[in-house]
């Protein structure tokens, strides 16, 4: 991975990661080329990278096969300003389409579906968990009947992928993690998160049963943590709190004691093992995508962030401790999260490498959707960004 010996500019961090996406997916999209590509929840932060990937490999290395893809999307909060701004490129169309409903009748063929529809959020889905479960589950059967039907008219999809979570893991047991996709979860059916863990465990039951029984070349995504541009700082997940806070110059707020790991594994590392599952995974095969190594505590992330933040531009903040305004924020909230990614390197052919010194924080507080800041707010910093020095060293886990 490169070094930066000063901050870049947003758009060049982005072209670079898709080009090195598209240079670590040639044979994935060499074989979805000509195709038509369906993405739900395309407005989301997964499809930031789905999308513009597909997009940048049309415009820079498809020879004449280009990749169509529709994003079916409810926009609840709008469309993303990012999404909005691709709007009239001629190999894509956006479509409102909450996925809770039933499927367009003209929605016509698909070669290839990427199920990324749903409420990820803890904050999001505690509110809305009945939502939540629909598209989980009624989402993605729709999909699924779609498929045999399309089977059974002579025209079958090729490819389809439904992401699950880590979370179908619950909390692991000390001696399950590593976490490897043999392991059977630690799961509360009765608990504030069950309405998003038990609704992705039985999409994946649904997954594996319309592969062995009907034919459907359905695969399943089990991401781990991921980060990097699309994320929203609203997004109530820890990496947008803690990098929110930075940026509004107030003290970073941890609503834990600071124990609990995670690994975080960056978006052009994700996306590429998800395009990956989706066209060399195995049919009803669950695959943990993620890194094993490091594996980071909250504690650790909030100092890392602000030893970044101080090189990047003067951040005077500390940890503090504070309550979460949600009584159930902290209820059967993994008190470790690591996968094993044996099985994606074996038979998917991927690695992920991990980064979270100063390159990986850099990326962390340029790549979050800015939108959510003040015009003012949102100006200075990139003007601050833009030409602002850091140092040679990585910031430290100390």
């Amino acid at each position: 991975m490169q070094k930066f010996d000063k901050l870049v500019s947003l758009q060049d961090l982005l072209r670079d990661d898709l080009d090195t996406l598209c240079t670590d997916l040639q044979s994935e999209f060499g074989q979805m080329g000509g195709g038509r590509l369906l993405i739900t929840g395309g407005g989301g932060f997964l499809g930031y990278y789905l999308i513009q990937s597909v997009l940048h490999w049309n415009d820079t290395r498809a020879a004449g096969a280009r990749i169509k893809t529709v994003v079916y999307d409810n926009y609840a909060r709008g469309v993303p300003e990012w999404l909005e701004a691709l709007r009239k490129h001629p190999d894509l169309e956006l479509v409102k389409q909450d996925m809770i409903l039933p499927l367009p009748a003209d929605m016509g063929h698909f070669d290839h579906i990427v199920h990324a529809a749903g409420i990820a959020s803890p904050m999001y889905y505690r509110a809305q968990p009945l939502k939540c479960i629909d598209a989980n589950i009624n989402g993605l059967r729709n999909l699924l009947d779609y498929a045999v039907a399309e089977r059974k008219a002579g025209r079958p999809v090729k490819t389809f992928l439904f992401y699950s979570s880590s979370e179908i893991y619950g909390d692991p047991a000390a001696d399950a993690i590593p976490t490897p996709e043999t392991y059977r979860g630690n799961v509360s059916c009765t608990g504030p998160r069950a309405c998003y863990d038990e609704s992705k465990r039985f999409g994946e039951t649904l997954c594996v049963t319309y592969a062995q029984h009907e034919g459907v070349p359905v695969k399943i995504a089990r991401p781990f943590n991921n980060y990097g541009p699309g994320l929203k700082i609203t997004d109530g997940r820890v990496i947008p709190d803690f990098a929110g806070n930075v940026l509004a110059g107030r003290d970073i707020v941890m609503f834990s004691d600071g124990s609990p790991k995670r690994t975080f594994c960056y978006a052009t590392d994700a996306i590429a093992g998800y395009y990956k599952v989706l066209v060399r995974g195995g049919d009803g095969e669950p695959y943990n995508i993620g890194i094993e190594t490091p594996e980071i505590s909250m504690a650790e992330l909030a100092r890392t962030v602000i030893e970044a933040a101080r090189q990047l531009f003067g951040y005077q903040g500390k940890v503090v401790l504070g309550k979460a305004q949600e009584a159930d924020y902290l209820v059967d909230n993994p008190n470790r999260r690591c996968p094993v990614i044996r099985k994606a390197r074996e038979q998917l052919g991927d690695d992920f490498t991990a980064e979270m010194g100063a390159e990986a924080i850099e990326k962390l507080l340029k790549s979050l959707d800015l939108v959510a800041l003040s015009k003012e707010l949102r100006k200075a910093l990139e003007e601050e960004l833009a030409k602002v020095v850091i140092g040679q060293g990585d910031a430290v886990l100390a």
